[in-house]
């Protein structure tokens, strides 16, 4: 089933569409894995992830390192983005850090497309502790190429 934007599916095709998509993204993420991430949720335009921050994951102020941070929310963005079956990579970032994330910190990443315009799509995402406190907004500007990330064949 090769989408365009215009085409029009039924919301649960299109939900097991994204489903798929991250399945398949995560399988070949070794960084995704490596950091332990996890997904928990994949929807059109949207997805949530968690990660624990680990000892191996923190800077010399004994908090989680702002890269790791963003690795997280670039890669739940990555899901957000790529959830339509077209291969989509980012054209832009940006990151603001507003809290510490010490070891043990469960960390959950929520994307959510702001907007999305033929091959252009615009995501927010909030980065929060266990706790609910926003520790990171991101914001990630996307491009999509026209090619499937998964083949008809495969759906």
């Amino acid at each position: 089933m090769d989408l365009e934007p215009s085409t029009v599916v039924s919301e649960s095709t299109a939900h097991e569409l994204a489903q798929s998509c991250s399945r398949a993204m995560h399988a070949k993420d070794y960084v995704a894995q490596e950091l332990g991430m996890s997904l928990v949720e994949s929807s059109p335009g949207h997805a949530t992830m968690t990660m624990t921050v680990r000892r191996d994951m923190l800077n010399g102020h004994a908090v989680c390192h702002g890269g790791i941070i963003f690795a997280l929310a670039d890669t739940v963005f990555a899901h957000a983005c790529n959830s339509y079956n077209d291969v989509s990579l980012a054209t832009s970032c940006t990151i603001d850090f507003l809290a510490p994330a010490p070891e043990g910190d469960q960390l959950t990443a929520t994307a959510r497309e702001r907007a999305r315009r033929k091959r252009t799509g615009v995501y927010d995402v909030e980065v929060c502790n266990e706790d609910g406190e926003v520790i990171a907004i991101f914001r990630g500007k996307s491009h999509a190429t026209g090619k499937p990330m998964i083949p008809e064949s495969h759906q």
